[in-house]
């Protein structure tokens, strides 16, 4: 329980500094499309509606450049869901969670030095001062 509330207090500020407009963070920096013909058609489904509804607050490549661990994802997906004027129902929620974790898993698993990790309480300060 510790470990997660110290993850959580980690977390925090970036989920700050990514509401903050005009910040530009590492991951926005990335590819912001991903080829997903080879992922089952669920996925490939939920692949449309992540771009489609995550786009309308961020760039679609800071989730696609990110690190995260399952629990990591949930709680970011539930905080994005009840955003004002998000417009992601709980169906749509699930449909981006369970995209995120398995191209979690499925990419970003296998080739993780070319994805950013959440950002230190370090980094997230330098961000905000520049």
């Amino acid at each position: 329980m510790r470990r997660l509330i110290q993850r959580m207090m980690m977390l925090a500020p970036l989920v700050l500094v990514a509401q903050t407009s005009n910040v530009v963070l590492p991951q926005d920096k990335g590819p912001d499309k991903i080829d997903v013909s080879a992922y089952p058609a669920p996925q490939q489904s939920a692949y449309k509606v992540f771009t489609t509804k995550c786009s309308k607050c961020h760039t679609i490549a800071r989730p696609m450049n990110t690190m995260m661990k399952r629990d990591e994802w949930e709680r970011y997906v539930n905080r994005m869901m009840h955003k004002p004027n998000s417009g992601i129902n709980d169906a749509q929620g699930k449909q981006i969670f369970y995209f995120l974790v398995y191209d979690q898993t499925e990419r970003k698993d296998k080739n993780p030095r070319a994805f950013f990790p959440a950002l230190s309480d370090e980094e997230i300060d330098k961000l905000k001062s520049s």
